[in-house]
């Protein structure tokens, strides 16, 4: 399926485990079905949700092989293929590419981190090594470091590079980010408490952990913006914003799959170093699903 002007609902989805560690494929189609029914718009595998960290090179490939198939075309799979290596992640672009994936999810170099020349390369030279589109992943939470307001300005005119994962939380960063927006380069939240916000300033919705937890909320949310009903959107942005700042009380993806599994649908454990939620914060995340009536008290 062709990636171009995807707005709306992007969920960033965790990868099911079973109790030995294993991948649940079983699990991982359920709730891709529960994603699309839900009118989610794109969904995007092995991302920071979807702990690729701790995967092997060989899951990787098998969740992106589930995931397409199971998707079948009925909504675009974009796929994390981001490292700090920039000869890795062209490795891994390549590969999901050869794999159906209809985008690519390329994340600014953790730990080494670059300088705006290096930066810039790391993301252009990925992107001249591939033909499906990709887009820039700023989460400087995670990476230690932001992609620079002038990189994101030159690599915004890339042909390939059709727009960012904002998640740095910072709204003004965001505001001069929207400055370059237009038909071939978009922002999508990375942030669910401000996904509304975002969309004010030109943004294409979000790409969602509440999602996982949500479907349908998170997709109408956009929805409704985008078809006028702003007032609408922006009061279910309020309603539901205690639970999702509740998916961050401890590093995601350990509420969202501790959330998940309150809620039955068997997202298993976490992969170490990840661990079981803290049981006051797991007690305090129960209570936000009650409010939300997404499970009884």
């Amino acid at each position: 399926m062709k990636f171009e002007n995807v707005r709306g609902s992007i969920v960033a989805m965790i990868t099911p485990f079973h109790e030995d560690g294993s991948v649940n494929f079983e699990a991982l189609t359920h709730l891709i079905e529960r994603q699309i029914a839900g009118g989610t718009s794109a969904i995007l595998t092995l991302g920071t949700t979807g702990e690729y960290s701790t995967m092997t090179h060989e899951e990787d490939a098998a969740v992106v092989r589930h995931t397409i198939d199971t998707v079948a075309g009925r909504v675009p799979v974009i796929v994390g293929s981001g490292s700090n290596c920039t000869a890795t992640q062209i490795e891994m672009s390549r590969r999901y590419e050869a794999m159906g994936a209809d985008a690519l999810l390329i994340i600014a170099p953790y730990y080494n981190k670059a300088n705006a020349e290096g930066m810039y390369r790391h993301f252009a030279d990925t992107a001249d090594a591939v033909s499906v589109p990709c887009i820039l992943y700023n989460v400087p939470g995670r990476t230690g470091c932001s992609i620079p307001v002038s990189v994101v300005e030159r690599l915004a005119k890339h042909p390939n590079i059709c727009g960012i994962k904002e998640a740095s939380g910072n709204m003004s960063y965001a505001m001069e980010v929207a400055r370059f927006l237009g038909p071939d380069f978009q922002m999508w939240s990375g942030n669910d408490d401000i996904t509304v916000p975002i969309m004010s300033v030109g943004g294409s919705g979000v790409i969602s952990v509440y999602a996982n937890i949500d479907p349908a909320s998170c997709a109408k949310m956009c929805t409704d913006w985008f078809a006028g009903r702003t007032a609408e959107a922006a009061t279910e942005q309020v309603r539901r914003l205690d639970l999702m700042n509740a998916l961050f009380y401890e590093v995601n993806p350990i509420p969202a799959k501790t959330a998940l599994n309150m809620m039955g649908l068997n997202a298993g454990p976490m992969r170490l170093p990840l661990c079981d939620m803290s049981p006051a914060n797991a007690a305090r995340l129960r209570a936000e699903l009650v409010k939300a009536g997404l499970i009884n008290e």
